[in-house]
């Protein structure tokens, strides 16, 4: 996959002496969106032509160009779409930023810098929001990450509840043989899958990586990824969603039966064909390994938004935000974003670039604003309402 296209870079720049950056996120652009109901389609006011490509590369080989095809179609929307002007009226009873990929690694500056700016940047949005989320790829799986990570969540503002979730990149100690170099002949170099497992863990004080949280009376989600390519190569850097998770998450989604509040779920990988950056390689072909069974469970709530980083396009994008029975949303990346490069492939943005999401819940609504950190400005294209849904 890309990022471990990325890696492979990253260690013949350490070779030489030049630090680089090693992580890269997907940000999709959207418009502004409204609907009747949450059952209802968002109509989006940008006029682009379809998605854009893109994805990550599939195996820790040397750079190569990276190349797919157009889909076919688009996801299939809800009908009975109509654009209408979004309220705005009134303050919101919950508020939480939702950022990504921020690929803290010990060594690398520019990684520590950009997130302590978002963090601050943040913070003169709202410095009393409710919870932060950072929806995987928090490090490369380093002791030492984790503790740089630590050191820099101390050092900077932020909610003092903040939700970690798992993404691929917290499995990359396995591609390591020392703190720096990158060893892919030597995989899995020691490290074992639940070793990387318990290390996330213990940073981010859960017992699983699936569980739940309710803020406010709203409910929050999180999946995560139990196995990594230890288990099977053909994982590759999908999540892989064992049956007692997702029965766990049909009986969790039950509390939610018959009510209209939004039903916040989290993971890093998104289902394939859906928001920007989806349509390409391995993310159109899976991502999630068991994405058939993740979506029949979730397109049984129309009230759920479902929050999928991994893919680093940028928030622009006309998928961004999609509805197919529920809600999904991209949620770019601290780190990098990325984007088409006219040709059938995709190119990095730029490293200063660097975005997210602010969310905002109201009764009957919820207000997504994706946000440009290196700019401290709002993404125009990326200002979504979704209103609540109908009770079944």
């Amino acid at each position: 996959m890309r990022d471990l296209l990325q890696s492979a870079v990253l260690s013949i720049t350490l070779i030489s002496g030049a630090l680089a950056t090693a992580a890269a996120a997907p940000f999709a652009m959207g418009s502004e969106l409204m609907a009747t109901s949450m059952g209802q389609a968002i109509s989006q006011a940008s006029t682009a032509s379809g998605p854009l490509l893109g994805g990550e590369a599939v195996s820790p080989a040397p750079p190569t160009a990276i190349s797919g095809s157009a889909p076919q179609t688009k996801p299939p929307q809800d009908a009975a779409a109509r654009s209408v002007q979004p309220q705005t009226d009134g303050s919101p009873v919950l508020t939480f930023p939702v950022i990504s990929d921020i690929h803290v690694q010990s060594w690398e500056n520019a990684s520590h810098e950009k997130l302590v700016r978002v963090l601050n940047d943040l913070n003169e949005i709202n410095p009393s929001a409710d919870t932060l989320v950072i929806n995987g790829d928090l490090t490369e799986g380093m002791p030492e990450d984790y503790a740089k990570l630590k050191e820099l969540m101390q050092s900077a503002p932020h909610p003092e509840s903040v939700l970690y979730n798992i993404g691929n990149h917290e499995f990359y100690k396995a591609w390591y043989s020392s703190r720096t170099r990158w060893n892919p002949d030597g995989f899995p170099n020691g490290e074992t899958e639940q070793e990387s497992i318990s290390r996330f863990l213990a940073f981010s004080g859960e017992n699983k990586v699936y569980h739940e949280k309710t803020i406010k009376g709203y409910h929050f989600i999180f999946l995560g990824s139990e196995r990594y390519r230890q288990s099977d190569q053909n994982n590759a850097e999908d999540a892989y969603l064992s049956p007692e998770q997702l029965e766990w998450l049909r009986q969790t989604l039950k509390k939610d039966a018959g009510s209209n509040k939004p039903v916040f779920v989290f993971l890093h990988q998104p289902l394939p064909a859906t928001v920007s950056g989806t349509h390409f390689c391995c993310t159109n072909s899976r991502a999630v390994i068991q994405h058939e069974e993740l979506k029949a469970i979730l397109s049984q709530y129309p009230q759920v938004i479902y929050f999928s980083s991994h893919s680093h396009w940028e928030l622009n994008q006309p998928d961004t935000l999609v509805r197919d029975g529920f809600t999904m949303v991209n949620t770019a990346s601290v780190s990098e974003t990325w984007t088409s490069d006219g040709k059938g492939a995709e190119k990095l943005k730029g490293r200063e670039e660097s975005e997210g999401l602010y969310v905002e819940v109201y009764p009957d609504r919820v207000r997504i604003k994706g946000r440009d950190f290196y700019r401290k400005q709002w993404i125009p294209e990326a200002q979504f309402t979704v209103p609540a849904a109908q009770k079944k």
